[in-house]
């Protein structure tokens, strides 16, 4: 007896994303731990997955990765395009960290925040609001570096007014050069940013799917507002916005790199993530999965080794 058996008529088949295949689900979770790097045909050849003992060397290995991006086009004259999210957060004083040693400037960095909540016609929380994630920037990122930090001019956060625009801005950087990282984490329903699977059912192919740049006042999963009254509000369901303004698969993966972070582990042996790492690794691209296509892009992603499981039940 598992899902597979009894999901026909429980409640839980009217929330299970409509795109998402559970035996194939069963396969990606079913692999040897070990075997978190065995390359499958549709990754990039310049696709790795990093393991992390602990939270601390996570951070370390992920911020280094972000600064020395920073680093390297700074020193080769170019500009620099981050897409930046609020979770992980980590590796953000990291960055600060080795910038700072490095005493390396982001004059030539441009910020676009890739989400922000906000209700159903895209209307965002206030920059000041504790829950915003133009805040957590604020005060994990720009505050902290100091005169070595991006020109507020460069950062660019998922506004009603703002998201909109983030493609043809992003389009005239990299037409004088720009390079374009990603920074991601990936979510409970395997999104990235805030693009849910269920979009995916608005789409006619992967080629459309592909297109399309943003999403304001995106309804959300309710497994994703669940993931985050774990991770960013302490349980409490009340206070998370049940929409989200979004960039989409058009900017996701147009990124030159990714740098990416699963570290969705809590204690006594619990954690949230380990499907989605392993969805992300071995499910292979599919519309309905936005972070199956993850491994198809150059880079790297962090993770937490417990993550890979084994993934079994486990009473602790």
């Amino acid at each position: 007896m598992d899902m597979l058996s009894t999901i026909k008529g429980s409640y839980f088949e009217e929330v299970f994303p409509k795109g998402w295949d559970i035996e194939r689900i069963k396969k990606c979770v079913s692999n040897n731990p070990a075997s978190y790097g065995e390359k499958q045909p549709f990754w990039n050849p310049d696709f790795a997955p990093v393991p992390c003992e602990n939270l601390e060397e996570f951070g370390v290995y992920m911020g280094h990765e972000i600064a020395m991006q920073i680093k390297l086009t700074k020193e080769a004259g170019q500009e620099l395009i981050l897409i930046l999210p609020v979770g992980p957060m980590g590796m953000y004083k990291w960055v600060v960290y080795f910038l700072k040693q490095w005493n390396i400037d982001c004059k030539h960095v441009h910020g676009f925040n890739m989400d922000e909540w906000s209700d159903e016609k895209g209307n965002t929380l206030p920059a000041s609001d504790p829950a915003a994630f133009q805040n957590a920037m604020e005060n994990a990122l720009y505050g902290p570096l100091g005169e070595l930090s991006v020109p507020e001019s460069q950062r660019n956060f998922a506004t009603k007014e703002n998201l909109p625009l983030y493609a043809e801005k992003i389009a005239l950087l990299k037409s004088k050069g720009a390079k374009q990282v990603l920074i991601y984490g990936i979510g409970r329903m395997c999104h990235i940013a805030f693009w849910e699977p269920h979009f995916a059912d608005d789409f006619a192919s992967v080629q459309e799917w592909k297109k399309a740049t943003h999403r304001l006042g995106a309804r959300l999963h309710p497994f994703t507002i669940e993931q985050n009254a774990i991770t960013s509000f302490r349980s409490n369901w009340p206070l998370i916005p049940c929409y989200a303004n979004t960039i989409g698969p058009n900017i996701i993966f147009n990124s030159d790199y990714a740098i990416g972070g699963a570290d969705g582990v809590l204690s006594r042996g619990m954690q949230w993530q380990g499907m989605s790492f392993w969805m992300t690794l071995r499910y292979g691209p599919d519309k309905a999965v936005t972070s199956s296509f993850i491994p198809t892009m150059p880079g790297r992603l962090m993770f937490m080794k417990e993550l890979a499981g084994p993934l079994c039940p486990d009473t602790n």
